[in-house]
């Protein structure tokens, strides 16, 4: 795909990026990285996941690469 900027963190595996990423028709801000799962926010970890993911992506800039599928308005790719 691109290289985009992680504008926002959502939970430990999922965030926001600029610009938009475009995929099979369909256009989106989200990601959650393909092969990577995190405990939910409230659950036990979760919010330690978000933290961990903050201090290494956000404000970064990350590729995008091989996209599996949009789920929950998610793209899911390799990052």
């Amino acid at each position: 795909m691109s290289i985009f900027t992680v504008t926002a963190i959502i939970d430990g595996d999922t965030f926001d990026v600029t610009p938009q990423w475009q995929w099979n028709s369909q256009t989106g801000s989200r990601i959650r990285p393909a092969g990577y799962d995190a405990p939910e926010l409230h659950t036990y970890g979760g919010q330690g996941a978000k933290d961990k993911l903050s201090r290494l992506i956000l404000g970064q800039h990350v590729d995008l690469r091989e996209a599996h599928r949009v789920n929950r308005g998610r793209l899911v790719c390799e990052v």
